[in-house]
């Protein structure tokens, strides 16, 4: 007897893509930026207001003075008070008063607390004070994180 096969009996190849070289590079990349993260922010928890101008370039070594909700200061990550401010940022600063300094309130704090600490940077020849905020979110939004 004569049998007649059929093109759909015949096994059919399995075409799969590889993606283990694919895996390998996203696990690279996700430990370069999990060594990388940490380093590139200050840990101090602040609130900040948002905007939506343009980000200016940062500098190499920035420093950071927070004000915090509770209306205490920070230089950089390390708590200080407000009258050891001038000898603080003269350290942090190396005495460069033409540097800038970033300063970060928590969007509760009031108009004048926060003049309170700018005229603090005048009175010890900082005149070079930069505001910092969220980039790219409209005040009434929220950011969400997945």
């Amino acid at each position: 007897m004569l049998r007649i096969r059929h093109t759909d009996e015949n096994p059919h190849e399995a075409s799969e893509i590889n993606v283990t070289p694919f895996i390998d590079v996203m696990l690279v990349l996700l430990i370069i930026f999990m060594v990388t993260a940490p380093l590139t922010t200050v840990n101090v928890p602040v609130d900040l207001p948002s905007s939506t101008e343009k980000p200016t370039p940062r500098p190499d070594e920035p420093v950071f003075l927070t004000l915090k909700a509770d209306h205490s200061l920070a230089l950089g990550e390390d708590t200080i008070s407000a009258d050891a401010l001038p000898t603080a940022l003269a350290q942090a600063t190396k005495g460069d008063k033409e540097q800038r300094i970033f300063l970060r309130a928590d969007k509760t704090i009031d108009y004048g607390s926060l003049m309170s600490v700018m005229d603090k940077l005048r009175a010890s020849g900082y005149l070079k004070v930069a505001l910092v905020n969220l980039q790219g979110q409209e005040e009434g939004q929220e950011q969400h994180g997945d």
